[in-house]
């Protein structure tokens, strides 16, 4: 994967996002991030999902989260103070916990609440010693004020897709949300691209659905499509990556791919 320490001018800011739950969404987080940080980036994983399933994921036990990332979202510490080393060399994280599951109702009432995250990450930057070269933010599946954070706060989002029947339409609503935001809140957002995930090759569907996908998206799909793995699956319950649990399965080897493509887009390369 190379020794070569890829620099960017400040963090970029990259969202996986998809309102629909089991797409595969933390699974691409946790483990694009860890492919990031083993090109000897540093990466921030900001676990935006009350599940935490990110957190659990990168072996952050419930009990160690003393500050997590509603604790930043309603100002009470600085993102700093809630940054968290993995396991996972040049990866860190800030939490979730149970208590980002009020906020999406705390927030209503709070002026500027899109902006929380954004100004949060402002800050930061403006003090930061050691810089990150990607901040990676998992999202909930649905598309809330938290989500909603993400996006005002972001650069590009990156879809999780799976290739079931349905992908299409889900995609659609997700699509027309992002052009709002960019409208009313965030103009330079973009969007980094689509993962198939899930797919099957012995299914025809799946491979109907990708097909159907590249057909509407072009070139906005990536050519890396992560299949169903049962290692990947494995790998959370033991609060690693699957690129830790197990680096040579197909599903880590389709995520170091994929961090190859998503590095080469924010590169301006060709792929």
């Amino acid at each position: 994967m190379g020794q070569n320490k890829i620099k960017t001018p400040d963090p970029r800011v990259l969202v996986v996002a998809n309102q629909k739950g089991g797409v595969g969404k933390t699974t691409t987080a946790v483990n694009l991030g860890t492919a990031m940080a083993a090109c000897d980036m540093r990466v921030l994983l900001v676990d935006l999902d009350p599940q935490g399933n990110a957190s659990t994921g990168l072996g952050i036990p419930r009990e160690e989260r003393e500050f997590d990332s509603y604790a930043v979202l309603s100002g009470e510490v600085s993102m700093s103070a809630a940054i968290t080393p993995s396991a996972v060399p040049g990866l860190f994280v800030i939490p979730s916990s149970e208590n980002l599951s009020g906020a999406e109702v705390e927030l209503v009432s709070i002026d500027k609440r899109e902006y929380r995250l954004r100004e949060s990450m402002v800050r930061y930057v403006e003090t930061e010693q050691e810089p990150f070269d990607f901040i990676i933010i998992d999202c909930p599946p649905s598309l809330g004020l938290l989500t909603l954070n993400a996006f005002v706060a972001a650069d590009a989002v990156l879809v999780p897709l799976q290739c079931e029947f349905y992908a299409l339409e889900g995609l659609s609503m997700l699509l027309k949300t992002v052009d709002r935001v960019r409208r009313a809140f965030n103009p330079s957002l973009e969007i980094q691209g689509i993962v198939l995930t899930m797919s099957d090759k012995r299914n025809n569907l799946s491979e109907q659905v990708a097909e159907d996908v590249r057909a509407h998206l072009g070139e906005k799909v990536y050519k890396t499509v992560i299949p169903r793995n049962v290692r990947v699956s494995e790998a959370p319950s033991h609060g690693v990556p699957a690129l830790v649990y197990d680096l040579q399965c197909a599903g880590s080897q389709a995520y170091i791919h994929l961090a190859s493509e998503v590095i080469k887009r924010e590169r301006g390369l060709a792929i």
